[in-house]
């Protein structure tokens, strides 16, 4: 029992990975006890099972299983991170559970797979299971299948996909196992439930016997099958169901509408592509032109057969439709027609939607063709034209079926119509819309009236059709003069096809409804024809109803009809929906009717003399007409009455105003007909210029026409005016002509006569007509857009520049909706009418502009012109095109052959030819108008492929040209079918970028597109990744306009394709896109019927929010959380996040007690790497988005308290400002978690920067404050997410207008420094200068110089010269605050930098560079110690620094870094003092005062003032002057000017470089000078070969370099390094890694080919050459020797060195072995020997035997020889450094070679043996002394016994006064040596109690502090180079001489020191380190400690701190302050203890 327990105390998620499985099976049953508690779907306790899950179905313990297959049941139905579970538990259940012999564990697994399907994975899940059916084991096979077809069953054919399922089935009918076969033969009956008859065809092929078996199931299967279980998204239609199911009875009268929708799946859709063209015969074109019909009938049966494939591949089907086109059309054998006709209904039917492009072509050809009489020939054509009408849309093909219409031939005319007939059919209201059917019922009315009854008939049932379709509403407009007898006929067609096709069983109705369709190829007889057939059917609902479902649809927005009230309701009846006929009657009939209406005094008086009679008879009968029933005025007689004498010839003006208005009112109250208007518009017209009565006049003609339509009126009118001479008249004809336009739309209007009489009236003499006609046509403008201009292209070009500018003013202008003229014609349409009128309005107007038909001037003679084989005719035949189009204006669809002649143009050779070609189809596009669209698939496609030209030019015509299409045809007709796909798949560049940037731009303007778009989206994918970078943008940013149309989930599903690493990238852009998703533009407003109430379940309530409230606000957008408790997601603001009522009050408040912020261990790692992996978005942006908001928010889940986060999402500010008072209170107390939360945190805080609200902004910032003071106290380091995501928007907040806000920014700002580096700090704020907000740029500015002045010049990033360039630009700003900080900044900048910075400024303008200069001069500093800056907030900063020490922070050495551009200004002292200030502020005040507690907590430590440690610092005098870089003359700081200028000798800049070699060259020349390199000989070296390998990686290989410049530089350097090597005492001093390191980069050099290539090449490898002798001759001998030994065996070793390299290096070798005789003397040998050693440890003989040359083998045995030649056997005793001699066969060589020598001489054997033996002993006496010191310096070089070490030095020496330890030193670096002198001179002093030495403590401290590596941090940075060694102390003495160097202190003069012979010794390095090697470790070491202190741990801090803070001190300085400062120091270290 023990181990039970154990497990038993486990956490649930550890108890289900326990490898115990009782452990396991426990965990399992707690889990499923969990999850079925748990009811919040967004829980995070989900999220900890999501790597488990998988584990849970495939235990390897079956009874564990078992239990974990429930768990993870529960776990799928409840949680809502299920779903990124799918993939792996799937295929965990297909493999691991459908094997199991269980069969509960198989149900269960079934489950879970159907599980995962309800929460829409269904995807994944099937491809698991289909990858299941090709597992080896049969039981797993089953299972499934059975899975499968339990899934179709229940979820529906519109869930599971069955493409890919029906694709393996015919595989499963073969399996050999029974089980598989049986299974899928129930899985085949299944899907025949589904899809019917669709499974045929892919199943043809199975075996007969099963197929007979399948057939006889299916005759079985009963109804249409229903879907019973339901997606989670589907809950409407769930709810629906049970509603259903509940009724039990009504099952069958309402799933109607849901029967017909399920047959969706269409056998076309499940077969393969076959490909065919390849397949015809070859001689096929040939045969087909053949004389013989015999030929031509096979040539036509080889295609016959052919596209009896139901699917065919797409392909360029235009030449073969072409040939089969022209069969059709002109063979004289009518056979041969039929079976031409075959072939097209073959091809239509295969290509379905792909044969569309040839529609156009083709069907005017066979509706003529239907004069054929042969009934075999007609029923061919019959089911040619129906399948091609299939792959079009009516629309497309209306141009050519209405010309044809008008053929005289019956039968065509009889043909054409049942075409007509069959196709609406097809068609739904909205594919049927009035546009189509005005022109078609206008042709089908001619043809009811036709003389032939046939004809007749056809055209009946044509419109009655059209009526059913399109509903009475629709159509009744159209047949509004078609007498009742007619009207009823069309009637009892409707109500016959209702018949035909209503019912969908049996019945001889469906058997000739089906008839036209039947004959079709297999594939459409079952699917195509019912598919389209019963979508009709689905669309309005039940038939019966249609044309009440119609108006039952959306709310119109159509206003009722103006004028009549009631009258539109009468309006249903036939007769008065027609125009009111009348014929004229005579005089006489009309009196006696007026007299019947009228009284008698009236009619009396009409003529009578006397004016005022007559205005007493108008007033009556005024008053009559408004008495009069509408039905009984007589109008016509009335308007005689009016019109008799006098009648418009009335001279009383009073009466004529009377008489006008009369008949306005008769018009708008009578029956007002044609013939009525006649007798008055001629009047009217006559008075409509009439000064008083004109206005009366213009009133009654408005009623005219609203009564008798304004097109007929306002013809009436304008040819009435434009007959008289009268010009007032003509011209206010015209204005009311304008006005009326606007009042009543333009349809209708006849645009051919106004343009010829506006043209009449541009051409009168009188300006006012003029005057009127320019404003018609910008009134028609408004209608008819800038088509219209062509018409008066011609006009005098000041006219047209009148018109030019009326059309002007309307540009941009909307025409305004027609407010009159909706009368009672429209019948009972009133207000629908008006709706779908306006659509059209456009089109129709441009539809009324005339057009010419070119067809004829399209000449075989042109077309062979522009395909002729010379291109200057076939560019005569375009410009012919050019012509026609142009002389045309406006043209007629009809173009013949030129469409299929200009495509072959596109690709011309010739590139002009093309253009032109572009050109032509431009302003074809504009003369042809909308009807452009039928020729988009073969013109507008081919323009497409244009877009991946290569020439730009070429590019741009053709997109412009896709535009100006585009702008014609609207977008739909592109993006229908494949080609658009086709073209984005092929692999072309430009093509690509062109065709996403045109869609990029063209989708966010559509409202809806075609599925087809989902085809392109594939090869977008491929795009992403395409190997162009522009492509791939251009595909990024097409992206969301993709995901706007086609929805994520598409977008994402699709992805499934793409191989795993692709997939992974392109979901992440995915979720970026999502991101940017544009709303599609103005949708309906559906958006409610989403989540109603709380119906919705609360799970799916987030996603729907997310879509709907894209545009909300921030705060109104409801928080998910919240949305599950409260159930409706719009209350969710009330809803805490609990159920409100759940918990008592009490309960809340306890839960506020635990800690607001929770440690996840290792939460920010993660997030920080879902930010860098794309995962979740990245925190950027101008203003927060929602679902930065909504991302926040997940993540602060897990680690803020539920009420605290509550409070910070709250949307009302108040909250926000609870929150910070909270986190204000919270942060002393809970230090770590703000630390693991930071990066939330200041994210938040973020967005609390975009709230206006002031005070959460104060808040805010007040938190911030303490905040970033905690974490300076804690020494915590910000890390560059946290900064990146926070900096940039504090920096915002500098613009504010108000100064608190500002103020409380610059302190943070100032604070942050202490916890992220300035340097970085700096970029951010240059970032802020770029702001357009004044005040920010101006305070940025100020911020950066206060960075500069803390810091120095090396915060400056990227360069100092970058970016004070930046900062100058901004002197030039127009603002003056801006202006006067950037010249305060740069003033700053030379207070501390000198002149230098005009020279890091570069050229400004003179205006600014004078403000500058005046600024310098009244600032009047000079360059002297840059100022103490002191302010509240920052700790003080000491800045005692001689100027060029600023310029060159560092020590010599740690200037060589090799990042070249960094080598100046990189780290700096002074960033020492601020970035690290614990370092070195030490308040001794506060630490006496400190009882020993080790951190203080308050954050006053930084702020206090420290000016007592300061002090001392000032006492020693610094040598300051101002900058320069010359050696004028010499003082202890040429030291940091030398600095200085070796740093520019290694620029980038060759002018830098060259003057600063030249500059040093000049100093070594000089001998009184030269001395003052000492020291920087390494840097200068190390400088140089930087220079050199610069120039041979990047100057050499840049072209556009000029190469005299390299020359220039090579000659300066080798100068230089001459004039160096030729003193002999400054050569010496260069130390073997240098050495190495320069020899390699001469000798590179050397070999250099392209050198050679150079003019005075020859000259530069000669003085090379001569430098190479110089080195290695002046050179310390051991040094040079020791690094030409390691560089050979480096250049051995590198296989890429070329033997060339070594074979130099081994000359050099040979050039020493020369020279030893003499050198041998001052050679350190035990150096050399060990060096030999090692190469021969690392070459042993055999390997350098295997050599490709001997060289290298006899050049190390010469040298041995050599040696030993010249020491004889006294080498043996310089084996001292060699600790495993046995390691090398040296010293066996070395012994080889003696006695070889020795038995050669001879001399030496007879010695006496004392001598041997008393050299023996000495010898031994030697290697013990060597031993012991050996020892002792072991031990003063290493870390830890460095004391201890210098220690027994000591002793030693005071032990053994005569001891030499001289050779230990003389290899050692001069640091080294200083150390252990002042370590030995210390320790004397101390011994001999010498105490009152100033400098002691100076260096026992520096002894703790710097030297040894006290602190853990530095041991980390410090030890270990590169290559592995130890770095001894030297380095830290160096860092002190640097710190002492930078305070203008005084280093020991070279004087005091010992003679020095050589310098590394073995403690130091054992072999040697590359120069730049010992530089990278001193760098990470000094910037380490500069910018992570943090690190150090405060102890160590305050011993570093001491050490350095004293040795600032000079040793003269006073003795008194010092003294203090030890006591105080003593006392702290004592309390301490």
């Amino acid at each position: 029992m023990g181990d039970d327990s154990e497990w038993m105390k486990l956490p649930i998620d550890q108890k289900c990975e326990h490898k115990l499985w009782k452990a396991r099976l426990n965990g399992y049953e707690e889990a499923l006890k969990l999850f079925q508690k748990i009811d919040d779907e967004k829980s995070p306790e989900w999220s900890k099972y999501l790597g488990l899950i998988k584990k849970f179905v495939t235990d390897s313990n079956a009874v564990a299983q078992l239990k974990g297959l429930e768990a993870a049941l529960a776990y799928v139905e409840n949680a809502h991170v299920a779903g990124k579970t799918t993939g792996e538990v799937a295929s965990g259940v297909v493999n691991k559970v459908f094997n199991q012999p269980k069969a509960r564990a198989k149900e269960l697994g079934l489950d879970i797979c159907l599980m995962y399907i309800e929460i829409e994975k269904g995807e994944a899940v099937q491809e698991e299971l289909l990858k299941g059916l090709d597992n080896k084991n049969p039981k797993i096979i089953v299972a499934c299948i059975e899975t499968l077809r339990k899934a179709l069953s229940e979820f529906g054919s519109k869930i599971i996909l069955l493409k890919p399922i029906i694709k393996v089935l015919p595989k499963l009918f073969e399996s050999r196992e029974k089980a598989v076969r049986d299974e899928a033969k129930l899985l085949a009956v299944e899907i025949y439930r589904w899809i019917r008859d669709a499974l045929r065809p892919p199943l043809q092929n199975i075996n007969s016997v099963q197929l007979k078996e399948l057939e006889e199931e299916w005759v079985k299967v009963s109804a249409a099958p229903k879907q019973t279980r339901f997606l989670r998204s589907q809950q409407e239609l769930k709810a629906k169901f049970e509603q259903q199911q509940a009724v039990g009875g009504d099952a069958d009268g309402g799933g109607d509408g849901e029967e017909e929708a399920v047959p969706q799946v269409d056998a076309y859709e499940l077969l393969e592509a076959v490909e065919i063209l390849s397949k015809l015969p070859k001689d096929f074109y040939e045969k087909i032109e053949a004389k013989k019909w015999q030929e031509r009938k096979e040539a036509l049966e080889a295609v016959e057969l052919l596209v009896k494939n139901p699917k065919l591949e797409s392909g360029d089907y235009a030449d073969l439709v072409k040939v089969l086109k022209k069969v059709v059309g002109k063979d004289t054998n009518v056979m041969l027609v039929a079976l031409a006709a075959k072939c097209l209904a073959g091809l239509a039917a295969g290509l379905r939607k792909k044969f569309g492009q040839y529609a156009g072509h083709v069907v005017p050809t066979i509706l003529e063709k239907f004069k054929e009489k042969k009934p075999q020939v007609v029923q061919a054509l019959q089911e040619a034209i129906d399948a091609v009408f299939l792959t079009t849309t009516l629309q497309n093909i209306s141009e050519d079926v209405l010309a044809v219409m008008d053929n005289k031939n019956p039968t065509i005319k009889q043909q054409t119509s049942l075409f007509i007939a069959r196709s609406f059919r097809h068609c739904t209201p909205s594919t049927l819309p009035k546009s189509l059917l005005k022109p078609f019922c206008a042709a089908l009315l001619k043809h009811i009236n036709d003389s032939a009854p046939e004809v007749r008939d056809a055209g009946f049932e044509a419109l009655g059709t059209a009526l059913k379709v399109a509903g009475e509403k629709a159509v009744n407009p159209f047949l509004a003069d078609v007498d009742k007898l007619k009207l009823d006929r069309i009637k009892e067609c409707a109500e016959k096809v209702e018949l035909t096709y209503g019912k969908k069983t049996g019945g001889a109705a469906e058997k000739k409804e089906d008839k036209p369709i039947t004959g079709k190829t297999p594939a459409l007889s079952g699917t195509g024809g019912d598919k389209e057939t019963k979508d009709v059917a689905t669309k309005p609902g039940p038939l019966k109803k249609a044309p009440a479902v119609k108006s039952g649809g959306p709310p119109k927005k159509g206003k009722p009809a103006a004028g009549m009230g009631g009258a539109g309701a009468k309006g249903k009846k036939g007769p008065e929906t027609k125009e009111i006929v009348e014929s004229e009657l005579s005089i006489e009939v009309c009196e006696e009717k007026a007299a019947a209406v009228l009284p008698a005094s009236c009619i009396q008086q009409l003529d009578s003399g006397n004016w005022k009679e007559r205005l007493a008879c108008m007033e009556e009968f005024q008053k009559a007409v408004e008495l009069m029933e509408r039905s009984e005025m007589p109008c016509q007689a009335l308007v005689r009455m009016l019109a008799k004498k006098p009648g418009w010839k009335e001279t009383n003006f009073q009466v004529m105003q009377m008489k006008l208005h009369i008949v306005a009112l008769i018009a708008q109250k009578g029956n007002f007909s044609k013939t009525s208007a006649q007798v008055v518009l001629d009047g009217l017209v006559d008075k409509v210029g009439d000064v008083k009565c004109g206005s009366n006049a213009k009133e009654a003609m408005t009623a005219i026409a609203e009564a008798c339509q304004l097109p007929w009126t306002a013809e009436q009118v304008v040819a009435m005016a434009f007959s008289q001479k009268n010009p007032k008249n003509q011209s206010e004809t015209l204005n009311w002509l304008s006005n009326a336009i606007k009042e009543f739309g333009f349809s209708g209007l006849n645009v051919k006569a106004f343009i010829s009489n506006v043209k009449t009236a541009l051409a009168a003499t009188n300006p006012a007509i003029r005057t009127s006609a320019i404003t018609l046509l910008g009134v028609m403008y408004l209608y008819v857009g800038p088509p219209l201009r062509m018409f008066f292209e011609d006009e005098k070009p000041a006219l047209l520049s009148q018109i030019d500018a009326e059309l002007e003013k309307m540009q941009g202008q909307t025409a305004p909706a027609p407010t009159r003229g909706i009368s009672r014609h429209s019948g009972g349409g009133g207000d629908d009418g008006e709706e779908e009128e306006q659509e059209d309005v456009g089109n129709d107007a441009v539809d009324l502009l005339p057009r010419t038909d070119i067809g004829d001037k399209i000449t075989a003679e042109l077309v062979s012109k522009i395909g002729d084989k010379n291109w200057k005719i076939r560019k005569e035949g375009l410009d012919e095109v050019t012509s026609i189009i142009n002389d045309a204006k406006f043209i007629q669809p009809n173009i013949g052959e030129l469409a299929a002649a200009l495509k072959s143009r596109l690709n011309d050779s010739n590139k002009i030819l093309v253009q032109q070609t572009l050109s032509i189809l431009q302003q074809l596009a504009t003369a042809m108008g909308p009807n452009i669209k039928q020729h988009v698939k073969n013109l507008g496609i081919p323009v497409i492929t244009v877009l991946g030209d290569s020439k730009n030019n070429v590019r741009a015509a053709a997109l412009a040209t896709v535009n100006t299409w585009a702008e014609q045809t609207g977008m739909k007709e592109w993006l229908e079918g494949e080609d658009l796909s086709e073209e984005l798949k092929k692999e072309n560049p430009f093509l690509r970028q062109e065709l996403l940037g045109w869609l990029a731009e063209k989708l966010p303007t559509l409202r809806s597109v075609p599925s087809d778009l989902l085809l392109c989206v594939p090869h977008l994918y491929s795009c992403l990744e395409d190997r162009n970078g522009d492509v791939r943008k251009k595909a990024q940013d097409a992206l969301p306009f993709f995901m706007m149309h086609l929805g994520f989930e598409k977008m994402a599903k699709a992805t499934s394709k793409l191989k795993p690493t692709s997939k992974d990238q392109v979901l992440a852009m995915l979720e970026k896109a999502k991101a940017n998703m544009p709303a599609k533009p103005a949708p309906p407003a559906k958006a409610p019927s989403r989540v109603v109430g709380g119906a919705a379940p609360a799970k799916f309530q987030p996603a729907s929010v997310a879509e709907d409230s894209g545009s909300n606000t921030m705060e109104s957008k409801p928080d998910p959380k919240k949305a599950k408790a409260g159930g409706v997601s719009s209350k969710a603001k009330g809803v805490q996040g609990k159920k409100v009522l759940s918990k008592p009050n009490l309960k809340e408040d306890d839960d506020k007690s635990g800690p607001i912020f929770i440690i996840v261990p290792n939460g920010k790692e993660q997030r920080m790497k879902d930010e860098k992996g794309l995962k979740v978005l990245k925190w950027n942006f101008t203003t927060p988005r929602d679902e930065y908001i909504e991302q926040l928010k997940t993540q602060m889940s897990s680690c803020v308290a539920k009420w605290l986060q509550d409070e910070m999402f709250h949307a009302d500010f108040q909250h926000h400002n609870k929150a910070l008072a909270v986190m204000i209170e919270h942060l002393e107390t809970e230090k770590d978690g703000v630390i693991s939360c930071l990066d939330l945190i200041l994210k938040w805080l973020t967005l609390r920067f975009f709230d206006t609200n002031t005070s959460v902004l104060m808040k805010a910032l007040e938190y911030l404050k303490l905040l970033f003071n905690l974490l300076s106290q804690e020494e915590y380091h910000l890390t560059e997410n946290e900064a990146s995501s926070f900096i940039p928007y504090l920096i915002l907040k500098v613009g504010e207008p108000k100064d608190v806000i500002r103020k409380d920014v610059r302190a943070i700002l100032n604070r942050m420094c202490l916890i992220y580096p300035a340097s970085k700090m700096f970029t951010f704020i240059m970032e802020g200068t770029k702001s357009k907000n004044s005040k920010q740029r101006a305070e940025c500015l100020e911020e950066l110089g206060c960075l500069v002045e803390s810091y120095g010049m090396n915060v400056c990033q990227p360069s100092p010269g970058k970016a004070l360039k930046e900062m100058a630009t901004h002197i030039g700003d127009r603002d003056n605050t801006v202006r006067n900080a950037a010249l305060n900044t740069i003033v700053t900048v030379y207070n501390v930098h000198g002149d230098q910075v005009f020279k890091l400024i570069g050229n400004l303008s003179e205006k600014d560079m004078s403000m500058l200069e005046e600024r310098i001069k009244r600032s009047a500093k000079r360059p002297s110690a840059a100022p103490v800056r002191q302010t509240e907030e920052k700790p003080q900063r000491t800045q005692n620094i001689s100027t060029n020490a600023s310029m060159l922070r560092k020590g010599p050495a740690e200037d060589m870094s090799s990042k070249l551009n960094q080598n100046r200004n990189m780290g700096s002292h002074s960033e020492t003092t601020h970035t690290v200030p614990r370092e070195f502020q030490l308040d001794l005040d506060e630490i006496e005062n400190d009882n020993g507690t080790v951190r203080c907590e308050m954050p006053a430590l930084v702020q206090h003032k420290l000016d007592d440690i300061f002090e001392p610092v000032l006492i020693p005098e610094p040598k300051i002057r101002a900058v320069s870089p010359h050696f004028d003359d010499m003082h202890s700081n040429t030291a940091s000017t030398i600095n200085f200028v070796i740093s520019q000798v290694a620029s980038g800049d060759i002018n830098t470089s060259i003057q600063a070699l030249a500059q040093i060259d000049e100093v070594l020349r000089q001998e009184d000078k030269a001395e003052a390199m000492s020291g920087h000989i390494d840097q200068f070296l190390i400088a140089t070969f930087m220079q050199l390998r610069l120039i041979y990686n990047t100057h050499m290989a840049d072209e556009k370099l000029d190469k005299d410049e390299i020359v220039k530089l090579y000659s300066c350097i080798i100068g230089s390094m001459i004039s160096l090597f030729q003193i002999e005492s400054l050569a010496r001093e260069a130390s073997t890694g240098v050495l190495k390191d320069l020899m390699h980069g001469l000798i590179t050099l050397m070999l250099d080919s392209r050198i050679e290539d150079l003019e005075e090449g020859e000259q530069v490898i000669r003085s090379v050459n001569l430098l190479v002798v110089k080195v290695l001759e002046k050179s310390d001998q051991t040094n040079i020797l020791s690094a030409l030994l390691v560089l050979l065996q480096d250049s051995l070793l590198a296989t890429a060195s070329s033997p060339k390299f070594s074979e130099l290096v081994m000359k050099c070798l040979w050039r020493m072995v020369r020279l030893l005789p003499e050198t041998i003397n001052s050679i350190n040998l035990d150096r050399i020997l060990l060096d030999i050693h090692i190469f021969m440890k690392v070459f042993p003989k055999e390997k350098l035997k295997q050599c490709k040359s001997e060289f290298p083998i006899r050049t190390l045995k010469t040298l041995l020889h050599t040696l030993c030649k010249l020491k004889g056997p006294k080498i043996l005793d310089h084996l001292t450094m060699i600790d495993n001699k046995n390691e090398s066969e040296l010293e066996a060589h070395l012994c080889r070679v003696m006695k070889h020598s020795m038995d050669q001489t001879g001399s030496k054997a007879d010695k006496d043996t004392e001598k041997g033996a008393s050299r023996i002993e000495e010898k031994a006496s030697k290697a013990k002394v060597n031993d012991i010191l050996a020892e002792i310096f072991k031990k003063i070089g290493s870390k830890e016994n460095t004391k201890e070490g210098l220690a027994e030095l000591y002793e030693y020496k005071k032990k053994y006064s005569d001891a030499d330890i001289e050779p230990f030193l003389k290899n050692s670096s001069q640091f080294f040596q200083s150390y252990v002198e002042r370590g030995l001179r210390l320790i004397e002093t101390e011994r001999e109690g010498k105490g009152r030495i100033a400098t002691s403590t100076g260096i026992s401290s520096q002894m703790e502090g710097t030297c040894v590596p006290a602190s853990t941090h530095t041991v980390s940075s410090s030890i270990g180079n590169t290559n592995g060694e130890e770095v001894g102390p030297s380095v830290y003495l160096e860092r002190l001489k640097i710190l002492r160097q930078r305070c203008g202190l005084d280093n020991a003069k070279q004087e005091d020191r010992p003679p020095l012979t050589s310098l590394l010794s073995k403690p130091a390095v054992p072999t040697v380190a590359s120069s730049t090697d010992m530089l990278h470790s001193k760098l990470s070491q000094l910037r380490e400690s500069r910018e992570q202190y943090q690190h150090l741990d405060l102890d160590s801090n305050q011993t570093h701190s001491s050490g350095i803070g004293t040795t600032l001190a000079s040793p003269s300085s006073a003795a008194a302050n010092i003294d203090d400062l030890k006591k105080r120091l003593e006392r702290i270290k004592s309390s301490r203890k």
